[in-house]
C-alpha cells in the first residue's frame, strides 16, 4: 500500500468522518472503498474509448447548436444563470 495525501474541505471531512463512524471503519478505509468502487469495471483501453465515442454519435442530433455571433455566448450564459436561481 502507498501513502497518498489529499486535501479535503471541512464539509467533506465531516461527512467522511460521519460515514466512517457509521460503517465502523477509518476515514482512510472509507476512501479506499470509494476509490475501489469508482475504479471497478473501468476499461482503460483505447478501444473502449473509441467504442464510447462511436456509441455516442448522434446523441445530440435534435439539439440546435447555439449561435457564435458576438454577444450570443454572454447572453446564453446569462440565461442559464437566471434559470439556476
Amino acid at each position: 500500500m502507498r501513502r497518498t495525501n489529499i486535501y479535503l474541505d471541512e464539509d467533506q471531512t465531516a461527512s467522511l468522518d460521519l460515514l466512517a463512524k457509521q460503517e465502523g471503519v477509518s476515514r482512510a478505509e472509507l476512501i479506499r472503498r470509494f476509490v475501489d468502487r469508482a475504479l471497478a469495471g473501468v476499461d482503460r483501453t483505447v478501444s473502449a474509448d473509441v467504442s464510447a465515442i462511436e456509441s455516442s454519435f448522434g446523441a445530440l442530433r435534435d439539439v440546435e447548436a447555439p449561435s457564435r455571433d458576438p454577444g450570443e455566448r454572454e447572453q446564453h450564459l446569462a440565461e442559464i444563470w437566471d434559470h439556476g436561481r
